[in-house]
This record gives C-alpha cells, sequence and structure tokens, in this order.
C-alpha cells in the first residue's frame, strides 16, 4: 500500500452515530472549559508579575501544553462528529500520534521538574535561589519540552519508513503503536519495539524520580509544622495532577500494548481519551483553587481593573464634552 497517498479510517465512533450530536455538543462544551480555564490561568501568571516565580512559571508552562495536546485531538474530533466518514490522511495521522504522545510526555517531564522544585523549595530552602535561578529554570523547561519532542519524532519516523497492509485503525485518533501493528511484515517492527521500549523506560525514571523526591518531602514535613503546611499549599496540587495523569495515561498505554479487543467500544473509547479530558480541565482547576496568589489575582482582578476602566471612561467623558463644546 502506498502510504503517502493512503487515508487512514477511524472506526471508533462506528457504535455512537445515534448520538453523535449530544457528543459533539458535550466535546465542544469540553474543549471550551479547557481553553478557558487555561487560559486565565496562563494569561493571570504572563500578567502578575509576583507570580514570575519557578512554580509558576511551570504551572504556565503546563497549562501551554495542555492547549497543544487539546488543539491536536477536539477539532478533528468535533469534525468527525459531524462527518459521515471519519478519514484522515497519511500524514495527517502521523502528526497527530506526534502530538497525542509528545504531549503526554511533556506533562511527565514537567510533573518531574516540579517534583524538584518542590523538593529544593521544602527540603533545601535556603539554596533554593541558587539552584533554581532563572538560567536553570530554562534549561529545564527546555529539556522538558524539547526531549519528549524528539523522543517521539524518532518514534514517528520509525513508523514511517513501514509498509502498512491495513488502512483501519480502531479509534478516535490516531496512535504510534496502532499504526505500527497494521505493517505488513512484523519482522520490520522491531527497531519500533525497542526504541518504544526505551521511551517507556525514560519516563518510567521519570516517575521513579518523583516517587524519590515526594519520599524526602515527606520525611522533611512530618516534624515540622511550617513544612507541613508549605507541603498542603504547593505540593497536594501537584500530586492530584500526577495521579490523574498517571492513572489516565496508564490505563490507555496498558490498553494499547496488553488489552483485549472484546471490550465495548464505548469503554475503549473512554480510556482512550481520559488523557485528553480529565487532566486539561483538572489541573488549572486544582492549582487555580488551591495556590494562594493565584486565586486571589483571578478572584480580585475585577477589583483592581474596574475601578480604572471606570476612571477611563469618565476622562472619555470628559474628552467628548470639551470636543462639543
Amino acid at each position: 500500500m502506498d502510504n503517502v497517498s493512503s487515508m487512514f479510517f477511524l472506526s471508533g465512533l462506528s457504535e455512537t452515530r445515534n448520538y453523535r450530536f449530544t457528543i459533539f455538543f458535550l466535546t465542544l462544551l469540553c474543549y471550551c472549559v479547557i481553553l478557558v480555564v487555561n487560559s486565565i490561568l496562563i494569561v493571570t501568571i504572563i500578567i502578575d508579575k509576583t507570580l514570575h516565580e519557578p512554580m509558576y512559571i511551570l504551572l504556565c508552562t503546563f497549562c501551554i501544553n495542555g492547549l497543544y495536546g487539546s488543539s491536536g485531538f477536539y477539532p478533528k474530533f468535533l469534525w468527525d462528529l459531524l462527518s459521515p466518514v471519519h478519514v484522515i490522511s497519511y500524514s495527517g495521522c502521523l502528526i497527530q500520534a506526534l502530538v497525542m504522545y509528545s504531549f503526554a510526555c511533556i506533562d511527565l517531564s514537567i510533573l518531574a521538574v516540579m517534583a524538584y522544585d518542590r523538593y529544593l523549595a521544602i527540603c533545601r530552602p535556603l539554596e533554593y535561589h541558587s539552584l533554581m535561578s532563572k538560567q536553570r529554570l530554562v534549561k529545564l523547561v527546555c529539556f522538558s519540552v524539547i526531549t519528549p519532542f524528539c523522543m517521539m519524532s524518532a518514534n514517528i519516523f520509525l513508523t514511517s519508513r513501514l509498509k502498512l497492509c491495513s488502512r483501519h485503525i480502531a479509534r478516535l485518533f490516531c496512535v504510534n503503536w496502532i499504526i505500527v501493528l497494521l505493517a505488513c511484515y512484523p519482522a520490520d517492527t522491531t527497531l519500533n519495539n525497542i526504541v518504544g521500549y526505551v521511551t517507556i523506560i525514560f519516563y518510567v525514571l521519570h516517575g521513579a524520580f518523583i516517587v524519590w523526591s515526594y519520599m524526602y518531602l515527606i520525611k522533611t514535613c512530618v516534624n515540622s509544622a511550617e513544612n507541613r503546611a508549605k507541603f498542603m499549599q504547593t505540593c497536594v496540587p501537584h500530586l492530584a495532577s500526577l495521579l490523574t495523569f498517571l492513572v489516565t495515561i496508564l490505563l490507555d498505554i496498558m490498553y494499547i500494548r496488553y488489552g483485549s479487543r472484546d471490550l465495548p467500544q464505548t469503554i475503549q473509547n473512554f480510556i482512550a481519551i481520559g488523557f485528553l479530558i480529565i487532566p486539561p480541565i483538572m489541573n488549572p482547576s486544582i492549582y487555580g483553587l488551591k495556590l494562594k496568589k493565584i486565586q486571589h489575582r483571578i478572584l480580585f482582578t475585577d477589583k483592581v481593573w474596574k475601578p480604572k476602566l471606570q476612571q477611563q471612561r469618565r476622562g472619555c467623558k470628559r474628552l467628548l464634552l470639551v470636543c462639543l463644546s
């Protein structure tokens, strides 16, 4: 089969035709909520100079990545809900697979950097500003974004060289491993398997680092009321984000690799899109409600800007009266 000129058929929506308009409006609502809550947090952190600290900059990056991952799924999915045929081009499929899983890997990398930041802030407070300088923060953010993107690009490149013998993907969106399974010759996928497992091990090490960081954090916070307060204020949102991400992404990975195809398509779809719905909505909501600086900034934005807008209106009225007179 000529890969470049081929179209993939996505069959994940085959059992939802009778409810597609309901699903469309619910999905559109979900996408709008993701856009709004993440944008509010991003704009709040960018505008307020008092929030230009490592923890909030990492949170801003986290929310930007949420928008990046969502943009790779929701627009195409909404279009498919209104289309009689659910197809995607070969190049479009590879790009979507790259976006989906680079988004997931970037999320885990940022969570690892957040864990390191909280470890330094609570366990080594005297060294915090020297160890988490602006230069180091920029390097860590770049590492968290560029490394996952490059690793997933390598996986996608290896997939692009395979000759495929099928054009049917039983999913709502393109996934790299599903495309690999369509290869005509399984022997050609050996390198894909090796690189795939190296990628998995690399990000399992991220998880191990996060566990190690929290072991020290809990040990440090046990005997100090001040550190316990810091932990509850800044680490609990991080743990909630981490657990949400791990549960949703591990369900998807385990199902892709080892799951039974006998599950109802609706359950398969829910497992597949869990990491695209729950974390992008929950993360900004949790941080916005839990972190006092952000909560205060969002709640009192109207009180800060309303008097200024009223003053500007009064000035415009005076200017208009002068011009008319």
